[in-house]
């Protein structure tokens, strides 16, 4: 009961959160930046600000589809981020420029994300399967099970490794936004709330994996017993 008490809790916060950062991207997408500079134009001066020349900026379409890509060496930003001189633009072009930041500089949570992504990309693709033919296999088959909770680990290890990365990501981004005056005192602290929202997602979906590992956990002593 407390369990499902604990998803019931966490797919209500997921909503909130979700709604929330839709409200405020929103929001933000109709105020006008200080510097009226779009995006891109943010991207290409934080890069630079901080010695890069390397890494691209491209465009890509869809919606909150922006991201860096550091085998790639490309920050991509959605269209509606790319061409748009908003404070959310700004806020979500210096977020992904911290990643290529963290990158150059070796941030330590980002190697260690980088390092975990084909172990969880093998775990992604079948860790479903894995725990279904576990579940339903359990008292035949118990390790089968584990061995789906071993790979779904994995995928929650790499949430929570996640954490750190976007926080600081967004961290640089703000302080970086402030420092160069891409931010003024009026949309400055918009740009900040945009970001904290965005990072709370990350906080939920991490939060929401590590209670379906419980679940799957328990579920596996309760046959041992």
């Amino acid at each position: 009961m407390i369990i499902w008490i604990l998803f019931g809790a966490i797919a209500l916060a997921s909503w909130a959160v979700q709604a929330n950062l839709n409200r405020k991207f929103e929001k933000y997408s109709k105020v006008r930046i200080g510097s009226g500079m779009t995006g891109a134009q943010v991207a290409e001066k934080m890069l630079r600000d901080h010695g890069i020349y390397d890494v691209k900026v491209t465009s890509v379409s869809g919606r909150l589809t922006d991201h860096y890509n550091p085998s790639t060496k490309t920050v991509n930003l959605s269209e509606g981020v790319f061409e748009s001189d908003s404070v959310a633009a700004a806020a979500v072009a210096a977020h992904e420029c911290g990643h290529a930041v963290q990158h150059e500089r070796a941030y330590a949570p980002l190697q260690l994300r980088s390092a975990l992504v084909p172990a969880v990309s093998f775990a992604s693709q079948w860790v479903q399967w894995v725990l279904l033919a576990g579940i339903l296999l359990v008292n035949v088959f118990p390790y089968l099970l584990f061995a789906g909770i071993i790979l779904f680990a994995l995928t929650t290890l790499f949430s929570f490794v996640t954490l750190p990365v976007e926080i600081d990501a967004s961290r640089r981004a703000t302080q970086w936004l402030q420092g160069a005056g891409i931010t003024n005192m009026q949309d400055h602290p918009m740009a900040v709330s945009a970001l904290k929202s965005a990072a709370y997602t990350y906080v939920v979906a991490a939060l929401g994996s590590l209670a379906t590992l419980v679940y799957y956990i328990l579920i596996f002593l309760d046959n041992r017993r």
